[in-house]
């Protein structure tokens, strides 16, 4: 049989759903994928299932039902400090990743350049050669800050767009408004767009805070924002998020989202709405939990001999492994086997690189981040 090349010879599939896998046939504790194991508020559940009885089960409009687009820009303008029109401006999705796709779909053209910051999320450089791009990787500097010459030099004429995560997986490095005024000097400059995925927003500690590139001076027309209620709210399997842009961007957005999914789940739409409208302190209270799990596992990983630091957001904390004498690949797979915890190999984070780095989630109970921790024990 012949076959012919595709681009998606070019990619592996996903190495963090693969780990999962191999976590559930060997019975691990499962710190690789990033989904809770303890329930998503009450509130949520009763609002999706007055959504299911109340016939809310066809096609919604496809860039999103008209009160949960609402009820975004609402959030939006209080949180993120950004006014958007919800009829022109915000495209609900199947999903972040969805979000990502159909914005580097909508605006790449074969041949651009899109900057990825490394490490990162390992959907980013998919992304870019799905959509005909080609990746430029700008690595951060010493502590995860930005090496600004290197940065500089990323850009180039060919520079289409550049991705933003802040906060960071798997880092957990939460962007200053100073290096996000950098980045946006250097967008206004080459005419660049920002594409930034801000999905852990809510997730910040030690007084960090979230800031929207898009919230800045002359970013309003070259950002595009993106959201989900997957980790905010603890509902990962329901694959809700959004896009946020101008008009002109958004126009393009929509005919591609369009094209990929024709729209989000309706009911969860309509469901979604009740989770914007939690009060203020359940975000407290999601940063506080997040906080006491935080320190669970990285008192654990520190005891076990990893080499680590505590994250400024999101819920990974990402290792140095030099020290075991393994690389990434074959340690994770000696952690399932023989210890029973399972994490993500670094080099899934890095176009190269990464084999000595492991990330682990802490998006877990209490209950199941102590046992993860007793079982590394077994490493000393």
């Amino acid at each position: 049989m012949i076959v012919h090349p595709s681009r998606a010879d070019s990619f592996t599939e996903s190495v963090i759903r693969e780990m999962t896998r191999f976590a559930l046939a060997h019975n691990a504790i499962n710190l690789a994928q990033g989904f809770p194991d303890f329930p998503c508020p009450p509130e949520l559940k009763a609002a999706a299932s007055a959504a299911l009885n109340e016939d809310f089960n066809q096609y919604a409009i496809t860039w999103g039902a008209q009160d949960f687009r609402a009820a975004i820009a609402h959030k939006v303008e209080a949180y993120n400090g950004m006014v958007l029109d919800p009829e022109a401006e915000i495209t609900v999705t199947c999903g972040s990743t969805e979000a990502m796709m159909a914005s580097m779909l909508a605006l790449i053209t074969p041949g651009d350049e899109v900057i990825v910051p490394e490490p990162f999320y390992e959907n980013y450089g998919p992304d870019a050669v799905i959509s005909g791009a080609i990746p430029r990787y700008v690595p951060f500097g010493n502590g995860e800050s930005i090496d600004e010459e290197a940065w500089k030099a990323a850009f180039t004429k060919k520079t289409r767009a550049i991705i933003i995560n802040s906060p960071n997986n798997p880092t957990g490095k939460v962007f200053t408004t100073d290096e996000l005024r950098f980045i946006a000097d250097l967008c206004t400059e080459h005419d660049v767009i920002a594409i930034t995925d801000e999905i852990y927003e809510h997730i910040l500690y030690d007084g960090h805070r979230h800031i929207s590139i898009g919230s800045l001076p002359g970013m309003e027309d070259r950002t595009v924002t993106i959201g989900s209620l997957s980790k905010t709210y603890s509902v990962t399997g329901w694959r809700v998020g959004y896009a946020l842009a101008g008009a002109g961007l958004t126009g393009r957005i929509r005919k591609i989202h369009d094209f990929l999914t024709v729209g989000a789940p309706a009911p969860l739409q309509h469901a979604a709405v009740a989770a914007l409208n939690l009060p203020e302190s359940y975000y407290r209270e999601l940063a506080r939990d997040y906080d006491r799990r935080r320190k669970i596992l990285y008192a654990g990983l520190k005891k076990a001999g990893f080499d680590c630091r505590l994250p400024e957001g999101a819920y990974y904390i990402f290792t140095d492994i030099s020290g075991f004498g393994m690389t990434d690949v074959t340690f994770a797979r000696h952690l399932i086997e023989t210890v029973g915890v399972a994490a993500v190999p670094g080099s899934s984070f890095y176009h190269e690189g990464g084999e000595t780095k492991l990330r682990f989630t802490f998006s877990k109970k209490d209950e199941t981040l102590h046992e993860a921790c007793r079982r590394l024990e077994q490493l000393g």
